[in-house]
């Protein structure tokens, strides 16, 4: 996998991936985490883009192994775990934000769906801002077969409605919890809706009918950081 952007490299050489090469512009080249050993070419912008796929490589990108996903049943043994499932959320510039707010958040991790989902690549590695090389993911065959398995933990699973009546502030966060976020435009499949123990919102104060799932993801997370403090 090829990841690009200075965040993304940086926290790629940072984590448990293997770096094999970096390449970067000769200003790029500059940044002091490089000077740790891995091996860097210079190379001009326009290649750098070629290889990355992207215009938004900021003058850097790298060779890396690749993504590793984490058994659903490591992230469900933690303890007073903070889990996000996302239900198929298939932007990756929204995967990338909400594991970054995670990441910052203290979660435990982030439950994908197999299908019909975003997965980790190297748009989400940028997205995160390298969070995903610290954050563990994982993805499971059928999220509301997950949430039975987190529930029979002793999770509470909420999920985030804009219809609800339920306030996220009324609900207790500080324990072992799932957040399971809705995908873009859909929300929360009924199915998914109904497994969870309640529904919850975000009140809306402006004009506009909600916030991005993403936005709303970081609300969340950091309602739970603030009630585990």
């Amino acid at each position: 996998m090829i990841v690009y952007g200075r965040n993304a490299v940086h926290e790629a050489i940072r984590g448990p991936r293997t770096v094999s090469r970096v390449w970067a512009t000769t200003h790029a080249a500059r940044e002091p985490w490089l000077q740790s050993g891995v091996r860097v070419t210079l190379e001009p912008p326009e290649e750098i883009a070629r290889r990355a796929g992207s215009d938004g490589h900021q003058g850097i990108c790298a060779e890396v192994s690749d993504f590793s996903y984490v058994d659903e049943g490591q992230l469900l043994a933690v303890d007073r775990a903070l889990i996000v499932a996302l239900d198929q959320v298939q932007d990756p510039q929204n995967l990338g934000a909400i594991c970054r707010s995670a990441e910052c958040a203290g979660a435990a991790g982030v439950v994908l769906p197999e299908r019909r989902a975003a997965e980790v690549t190297p748009a989400v590695c940028k997205a995160s801002a390298g969070a995903v090389e610290h954050l563990p993911l994982a993805q499971v065959r059928n999220l509301t077969d997950f949430l039975t398995a987190a529930k029979a933990r002793d999770f509470w699973c909420y999920g985030a409605d804009g219809d609800a009546r339920l306030d996220y502030r009324q609900v207790d966060l500080s324990g072992p919890v799932v957040l399971v976020m809705g995908s873009e435009g859909k929300g929360l499949r009924p199915r998914v809706a109904s497994a969870c123990d309640a529904l919850i919102s975000l009140p809306l104060h402006g004009r506009i009918e909600s916030l991005s799932v993403g936005a709303a993801a970081a609300v969340l997370l950091y309602a739970a950081a603030a009630a585990r403090e």
